[in-house]
């Protein structure tokens, strides 16, 4: 499929469960850059960080099922009921309900997490404070369904207040801290009426018939949000999921996921944005799918552009399989970690990378290990990372491309059984001076250079190809 700058269709390459299963297209023509003074120098600031780490944690991990989904009454695969309720839809939503009644994460240390994700080189953080499910990991007034709530067994610790607990120890750390929130809620009555029993993931009325039920709803979100904006000390992002809930205007026939919305679901993102900026000045809001004002950047998911972008975006990718814990879980390698970062960020976006905490508050060990191994090689390579910006052709063949002031970098992705470095390599950069210096970070020294019509060939040392072996991504640095 061809695709021009800022239309791209994103299909969904897995059939596990996604963070809201809507985003196999979007269209990003309709892109709408801010004009708020202090949103721009935010986004400004973001697009130059590159790396953060997203969090799924609710009750669901203590069945070690897919987040929420399994409630949703659809015909798809990541919608499956396993387990002994699972026949009858009323038993399974009463059973999942009640996992608020056992939820003790008694292992909950948010300071290991930001500590690992610093050491890491991730520099903000997105915290789910509401899935679909309507599960809230802050302490609401609006509802007692909450971790907060006595019924939940961690309402005693004197850290139950989690997502208050976790964006204070990531800030502690320097971080940018956000807010993912569901704006669907399957489990308040004023979007899944009883009255209707849902059908689909969509609010089981209609809106428009049923108005004072809406509002209602309309106004339990901008309450909810509102607590978040004003109880949890400053909020760089608002990071919203569930794009079905959108104005009818706004839903595109194109896309197939977009086609089976049946109602108008406008819950007001502008009184929401602006409530949320007076709170919180700046405050970008990524009103996922949502293309227009109110989605400061877009976020393909599971998926990474084909080429360069010029707006900002973020992929939002698993670490392993899954958004949410699962017991045995199947992380991707650091070499792929780092190469998708890379691949990332030479395109103009940012990597934000899940990970999912398990019923005890706790990482998988693994999840460490891949943050220290990223980690590793953030601390060589990390100036060809942050505050670059992409340099053209920004991918070519095992090439990607980065800049910063008079500084170049040219990265090299290892193929799968590639130890060292060649010890001859072609620099794809035609318009590079041919008194340009180059090193490769990790190592001051200059290598040799020839200008061909192409770019630079570089001559690499053999003690130097053995003094940085094993790399998922060697970067030349090539400074004029």
């Amino acid at each position: 499929m061809k695709r021009t700058l800022l239309r791209v269709a994103f299909g969904l390459l897995l059939s596990l469960p996604t963070l809201a299963q809507q985003h196999s297209e979007q269209n990003h023509d309709k892109y709408v850059w801010p004009k708020d003074e202090q949103v721009k120098q935010k986004l400004n600031n973001w697009q130059d960080i590159k790396f953060g780490l997203l969090m799924h944690w609710g009750t669901y991990s203590q069945w070690g099922v897919v987040e929420s989904w399994s409630l949703c009454p659809e015909d798809e695969g990541w919608c499956e009921r396993k387990g002994p309720y699972s026949a009858n839809w009323y038993d399974y939503k009463k059973a999942y309900e009640n996992l608020q009644t056992t939820f003790n994460p008694t292992k909950f240390n948010p300071e290991r997490w930001a500590n690992a994700a610093k050491q890491a080189g991730m520099k903000y953080v997105i915290f789910t404070t509401k899935h679909h499910d309507g599960f809230c990991m802050f302490d609401t007034k609006q509802t007692d369904y909450k971790i907060t709530d006595k019924k939940s067994p961690f309402s005693s610790n004197p850290r139950s207040n989690v997502t208050k607990e976790v964006l204070g120890a990531f800030r502690q750390q320097g971080f940018m801290v956000g807010t993912y929130f569901s704006k669907p809620d399957w489990h308040t009555e004023h979007y899944w009426w009883p009255y209707f029993p849902p059908k689909d993931r969509n609010v089981s009325y209609d809106p428009k018939k049923y108005p004072e039920n809406w509002k209602k709803f309309s106004d339990f979100t901008y309450n909810q949000i509102e607590e978040l904006m004003t109880g949890y000390g400053k909020v760089d992002i608002l990071w919203l999921d569930g794009g079905w809930v959108r104005p009818a205007s706004t839903i595109d026939s194109t896309v197939s996921w977009q086609r089976t919305i049946p109602y108008s679901q406008d819950i007001n993102m502008a009184r929401i944005a602006g409530m949320a900026r007076q709170h919180q000045p700046g405050l970008l809001v990524v009103d996922r799918t949502v293309s227009g004002e109110f989605e400061n950047y877009v976020t393909p998911e599971q998926q990474i552009p084909d080429h360069y972008m010029p707006i900002p975006w973020e992929t939002c990718m698993t670490m392993g399989a899954s958004w949410s814990y699962i017991p045995k879980e199947n992380f991707k390698s650091a070499r792929k970690l780092i190469q998708t970062l890379v691949d990332v960020v030479a395109k103009n976006g940012n990597l934000l990378l899940n990970v999912a905490p398990g019923p005890d508050g706790e990482w998988h060990e693994e999840a460490y290990q891949r943050l220290q191994e990223i980690g590793k090689w953030i601390t060589v390579n990390g100036e060809s990372v942050y505050g670059t910006k992409p340099l053209a052709p920004y991918r070519q063949g095992q090439w990607a491309f980065t800049a910063n002031g008079p500084s170049s970098y040219a990265s090299y992705f290892a193929g799968e059984s590639e130890k060292q470095l060649p010890a001859t390599v072609s620099l794809p950069m035609p318009n590079a001076s041919p008194k340009a210096k180059v090193t490769v970070l990790g190592s001051s020294q200059s290598l040799k250079t020839a200008k061909t019509k192409d770019g630079l060939t570089v001559t690499v040392p053999e003690k130097l190809r053995q003094q940085l072996p094993n790399q998922p991504v060697w970067v030349f640095k090539i400074t004029s």
